[in-house]
């Protein structure tokens, strides 16, 4: 680019909008501690206990109408910066799409459940995505779904990561468009949108000169998904018309 465009080499990549880059031998590191010790000092909580899991165990968040108002400012301002750590943090990507759900009228149990991410975080300070150098495989998904979990709308959640040599390079969790009926129905809207993003990040690749000939691996975890000789079972029939997208 640099015979075609007046430009100055800058070296190698050590930060790029917030993000850390160490490239090795070994491999390419990506995170975003600085960024992240930043947010702790900034709401205050550098100097909190950590925790080892960013949501309580069995806490179920409502809309809590009736609970103690909390600055809302405040609370979209937690849920901003960590929407934008989720970039090289997958493991906080569940917790952080849930409390994003009550961003209009925040209460003190959300700002309880956004703090304990925060308290998980200074605890995990130090992790991140590595790309180890040489290990090439090809694109592989994973697809899970809870059941009618949203407290309000019994809604599901879908979730997915896709993983390309030793770590994850693409991942998701966000409440379903609609109500489903059964477990075996929200996985299948699950792995329907994993397939999507599937075919998109092989476009992706495609460009980048990676070809991968084979077809896309998805795994889930329910045996009722499993769909043979391209028939659904007359239980899950019902959801096949808007949601008949994988085949497995």
């Amino acid at each position: 680019m640099m015979e075609d465009f007046e430009m100055t080499d800058l070296g190698m990549m050590h930060y790029f909008l917030g993000i850390e880059v160490v490239q090795s031998p070994a491999g390419i590191s990506i995170s975003q501690k600085k960024y992240l010790l930043g947010i702790l000092d900034r709401f205050l909580m550098k100097e909190c206990n950590p925790v080892t899991t960013p949501t309580e165990f069995g806490v179920k968040l409502s809309k809590d109408n009736e609970g103690k108002k909390v600055n809302s400012t405040l609370y979209k301002q937690i849920v901003g910066s960590l929407m934008y750590l989720t970039t090289t943090r997958p493991d906080i990507m569940f917790s952080v799409s849930l409390i994003s759900r009550y961003m209009e009228n925040p209460t003190e149990n959300h700002l309880l459940a956004a703090k304990r991410i925060l308290r998980y975080l200074q605890g995990t300070r130090d992790f991140g995505l590595f790309y180890k150098k040489g290990v090439m495989s090809n694109l592989i998904g994973f697809t899970d779904s809870d059941f009618a979990g949203d407290q309000d709308d019994r809604k599901s959640t879908s979730g997915h990561v896709f993983m390309l040599g030793s770590a994850a390079v693409s991942w998701s969790s966000k409440k379903q468009p609609i109500v489903t009926l059964s477990t075996t129905e929200a996985e299948f809207v699950a792995a329907t949108s994993c397939a999507c993003q599937s075919i998109w990040l092989k476009k992706i690749l495609t460009e980048l000169r990676f070809i991968q000939e084979e077809a896309i691996e998805i795994y889930c975890d329910n045996k009722n998904m499993t769909i043979k000789s391209g028939k659904a079972e007359s239980q899950s029939q019902y959801a096949e018309e808007g949601f008949s997208y994988p085949t497995f």
